[in-house]
């Protein structure tokens, strides 16, 4: 469904730039294991396993659908260092350009716990500012932003539209129910929204069903 759905985009004209995770999830599962290891070196190495494997993933959908796709890995040294952020601007200038789709993860191999952008919600909002996006898709678990936390909250509420996102007042715990998989959480796509929107995008928090996003 989500290549189908960059292919629709791409044939309306668009250019799309993928934001993935999973590296270290897809290297637990080639080598059988059940949860991450605390040890960085251990995620790094998981993450240097993982990523052929993620990568081939996204190769074999995006042939399917007669698109070429491309790795894009960065650190915050990429993005914080003036010669190496400008270099990652011409890259996926030509990127795009070739009609290629960069699927872009933070390079946990290399990255240091101190200096890593930690989740995909602050490296799209990044990313989106670097390439100067008109529109960033957050595609979650829940169809919307919400007053609280909706699966531990019933009185949460949907809020379809924010016209100012320093003016939010919302309740932003995570639930219980991840497994440990993932990052991030409601509290990280506000500082996204912040972030990207300051740098003139547009953001959207929406159900993680691709078909979505062309509409």
């Amino acid at each position: 469904g989500l290549a189908e759905t960059v292919r629709t985009l791409k044939d309306n004209g668009c250019h799309v730039v993928l934001i993935s995770s999973g590296a270290v999830g897809v290297g637990c599962q080639r080598l059988g294991l059940s949860k991450k290891p605390a040890d960085l070196s251990k995620r790094q190495a998981l993450a240097a396993i993982g990523q052929v494997h993620l990568m081939r993933f996204y190769e074999d959908m995006f042939s399917a659908v007669g698109i070429t796709c491309s790795q894009v890995l960065l650190t915050l040294d990429n993005l914080s260092d003036k010669q190496q952020y400008a270099n990652a601007v011409n890259t996926f200038h030509e990127l795009l350009e070739y009609g290629v789709v960069p699927v872009v993860n933070e390079n946990d191999t290399v990255a240091i716990e101190q200096l890593k952008i930690g989740d995909n919600d602050t490296l799209s909002a990044q990313v989106a500012t670097l390439v100067h996006a008109d529109w960033l898709f957050l595609l979650t678990d829940v169809d919307a932003l919400y007053t609280a936390n909706p699966a531990v909250d019933p009185k949460a509420k949907p809020i379809r539209i924010v016209e100012d996102v320093q003016a939010l007042n919302v309740k932003t715990e995570m639930s219980q129910s991840d497994p440990g998989w993932g990052t991030g959480g409601m509290g990280t796509k506000i500082s996204a929204a912040n972030m990207a929107t300051a740098g003139g995008t547009r953001m959207v928090i929406c159900q993680a069903d691709p078909e979505v996003v062309p509409r």
